[in-house]
């Protein structure tokens, strides 16, 4: 497929409650030299990271469990959603962000961080780029609760649980977070725990 060229005609803010929706009104050439004149919504909210927490000599690894409200109205019962730990860039770079979330919400301090992919997770409609590390933990790490911020409204609950049982909660569906799944997923693939 040929790369289409693109021309933005507008661009106008629809909402800046929580995030950025844009409205972009733009113009498409075709393959057949034609063009063509779309219109579509996007969803800015920065770009994020996350991460997988393993202790290979234990077997487990940390996750987190947390309402989500996106969720909830979405047929999920209660909005709870295990996740891997996760947040916004901000203004750090990637691992920098990975490495303050990973503090603040699971309490644990690590020092050797390894990005092993980005992906874009909702690319129809939201224009983030997710960063994906892996780290290895030991009891060591562990400095506070974790949990999250208050500021920033978060309650964080910290799952440490074997490896095998978050495969198994994968496989029944308890565990549904794209992140995660693709994290698990990896670290099985690759032998990490």
């Amino acid at each position: 497929m040929k790369q289409p060229v693109i021309r933005i005609l507008e661009k106008k803010l629809l909402s800046d409650n929580w995030y950025k929706l844009w409205r972009y009104t733009y113009e498409m050439l075709r393959p057949d030299g034609s063009t063509q004149t779309q219109q579509r919504e996007a969803y800015d909210r920065g770009n994020g990271a996350t991460i997988l927490l393993y202790n290979t000599e234990q077997k487990t690894v940390i996750l987190t469990r947390q309402f989500r409200l996106p969720t909830y109205v979405n047929g999920n019962a209660d909005g709870l959603l295990i996740e891997t730990c996760a947040g916004l860039l901000d203004q750090d770079n990637a691992e920098q962000a990975i490495r303050r979330e990973t503090e603040e919400e699971t309490g644990y301090k690590i020092d050797d961080v390894q990005k092993v992919f980005e992906a874009y997770m909702s690319p129809g409609s939201v224009t983030e780029i997710l960063y994906f590390f892996v780290a290895a933990y030991t009891k060591e790490h562990k400095v506070n609760e974790g949990g999250g911020v208050s500021h920033e409204q978060e309650n964080i609950e910290v799952l440490e649980l074997p490896f095998a049982q978050a495969l198994e909660m994968l496989a029944s569906g308890e565990i549904r977070d794209g992140k995660t799944i693709m994290l698990l997923q990896y670290a099985e693939l690759k032998g990490l725990v």
